[in-house]
Formats: C-alpha cells, structure tokens, sequence
C-alpha cells in the first residue's frame, strides 16, 4: 500500500522529534509537487537534525518551484545557526544551479572561519555552473588548506570555463601530488592545447598515481 500525503503530515507537525525526522524521511515516497509543499516548514524547524534533512532534501524536490527553493534556501544560509545545515543549502544551491545565489555563498565563504563549511562551498562551485565563481575559486587556490586547494581543482575542471586554464596550468609543480592528481582530471574536462601540454608534462610526475593519471588521459 502506497504512502499518502495524510499519513506523513501527522508525524510532520509531531512535537516527538522521530517522527518529524521520520515524516521528511517518508516525504521521499509521495508525489514530489506535494512534498515539496510538505517540507517546507520543516527547513525552519526548532531542531537542527529536522532542519539538516528537510533543506538537504530540497534538491530534487526544490525543481517544483526553484524560486521558492532560492528563497528558502538563501534564509538558511544567511540566518541558520548551524554550520551543517548552511553546509546542506549550500550543496543544493550547487545541485539546483541556483546561480542567483552564487553571492550569498561567496560572502559566507568569506564570514566563516570553519574551513568544512568553506570546504562545502568551495566543492558545491563547479556543480553551481556560475562563471563568476573563478573568482572565488582562485581565492581557495591560495589557501592553507589542503582540502580546499584540490576541491578548488576539481571544481574549476567542473565548471567548464576556459578562463580557468591560465589558474591551472600554475599547479603543474604544486608540492601537493593530490592538487596535481585533481589537476589532471580538471584539465582533461576543460581540453584545449595548453591543458594537453600540461598534461603531457604531469604524464612524467615523480608520483605514479599522477602520472599514471595523465598517460592515460593523453589525447
């Protein structure tokens, strides 16, 4: 017997926290137009955990209505308390390519000092399909961190634009064999003549994984 939108919406409103997570875990299996209607009192619930799974939820069913999803989703990422859960809206900013929201993201990257959070950001960039996050991708390039530098790798390959060779082809050298790992991949998306010189240069890494990455993808 198949779920009906009456037998989620009493565990939605329940004051018992299980049943409110159980209730947006169940939204999966009605009618995406209805879910998404169902759900959205759940993205400003009083609990965290509630919160995390009905804004993470929103990517596929924020396609109903994108811009009521933008909206919602902007709310969280400028007023929720929790990193995690501004870390979930802004994965569906990238999974719904609400491009409108690319500056919201870029003033959260630069107000957080929670590098799991930047790093959320950072990975989301490429999926987005925003030109103008080159800009804040380059930013990433020059970080401390490790997980950020190569997320920024792969998500300049994701984005497709090739303004972003010019950025990549200075990694041929970098210290960090995973940047010149991901930096194979990115350049291999992007093509063009530089990349495959670049390439061919990465195909003689001192680090096998590298370089066995790049002979495999030389044209």
């Amino acid at each position: 017997m198949s779920l009906t939108p009456a037998d989620v919406q009493p565990l939605l409103v329940s004051e018992n926290l299980g049943d409110r997570l159980k209730g947006v875990n169940l939204l999966r299996e009605i009618d995406p137009a209805i879910a998404f209607k169902l759900i959205q009192p759940l993205i400003t619930d009083t609990n965290e955990r509630v919160r995390y799974a009905a804004v993470s939820q929103l990517d596929p069913l924020g396609k109903q209505d994108p811009e009521t999803a933008l909206s919602l989703l902007r709310d969280r990422i400028q007023n929720d308390t929790e990193l995690d859960v501004k870390a979930a809206a802004a994965d569906v900013i990238g999974g719904l390519q609400l491009t409108e929201a690319y500056d919201d993201l870029q003033q959260l990257y630069h107000q957080t000092s929670d590098w799991l959070l930047q790093l959320s950001i950072i990975a989301t960039l490429g999926e987005l399909g925003e030109p103008k996050a080159i800009e804040l991708l380059e930013v990433a390039l020059q970080s401390d961190n490790e997980l950020l530098r190569v997320s920024a790798v792969s998500a300049l390959g994701e984005l497709g634009s090739s303004e972003a060779i010019p950025l990549l082809v200075q990694l041929v050298k970098d210290e960090d064999w995973q940047v010149r790992y991901r930096l194979v991949q990115a350049l291999v998306r992007l093509g063009g003549e530089e990349a495959q010189q670049t390439i061919k240069i990465l195909a003689e890494d001192p680090i096998e994984q590298v370089a066995k990455e790049a002979k495999e993808n030389l044209a």
